[in-house]
């Protein structure tokens, strides 16, 4: 018993000894990138980006359901944050070629005929809390905020006017979004959004 036991090893080593010749053909070689530092070759090689989010500790269940409310509020309002960022963006572009005081308002009417027909219906269904971090997300997104996009898109009475109705039902069209401060537990979740990690 321990003669096979011996052959069978012993053909074991020699099997994984074996390298047939073909295997020569299929050699890639990899090339990687290096920096020499004082003699010492130091190979370099570039990892793809991961984003490490902490752990959430919740010292209740009352702030688990808080968090879960924000994040919930915040998954439905998103998709129309960038929805505005991106429209600004394409009637910015187009603006530019308005001339006269004219055609911008002719232009800024249109676009808000557009805009009521296809989206305001959708966003009056929306709560007082969701409505607070839209418009945060689209002071994020474009990089003022809604008063100052009233005020420059329409006129400063206008904007005056929004304002004070916001007012009214404790919102502030003039809020400015602080990823590091008071809307850090906003931004965390829009980045989990952003990466997938939030559906």
């Amino acid at each position: 018993m321990k003669v096979y036991l011996r052959c069978f090893l012993l053909l074991l080593f020699f099997l994984g000894s074996f390298k047939p010749s073909y295997s020569q053909e299929q050699k890639t070689e990899k090339i990687v990138s290096a920096i020499v530092d004082e003699g010492d070759t130091i190979p370099v090689v570039w990892l793809k980006s991961i984003y490490v989010n902490e752990a959430r500790n919740f010292r209740s269940k009352r702030q688990r359901r808080k968090y879960n409310r924000l994040k919930y509020h915040v998954k439905k309002v998103y998709p129309y944050a960038k929805l505005a960022g991106q429209l600004f963006q394409k009637y910015q572009d187009s603006l530019a070629l308005a001339t006269t005081n004219r055609e911008k308002n002719r232009f800024y009417k249109q676009i808000e005929k557009e805009l009521r027909d296809r989206y305001e219906s959708e966003l009056k269904k929306l709560s007082v809390t969701q409505g607070r971090i839209l418009i945060k997300l689209v002071d994020r997104e474009i990089g003022s905020s809604s008063y100052e996009i009233l005020k420059e898109l329409r006129s400063t009475f206008t904007a005056f006017f929004w304002q004070s109705l916001a007012k009214l039902f404790g919102n502030d069209l003039k809020a400015r979004y602080d990823p590091l401060g008071e809307d850090k537990a906003i931004e965390n979740i829009v980045v989990l959004i952003e990466r997938g990690y939030i559906k």
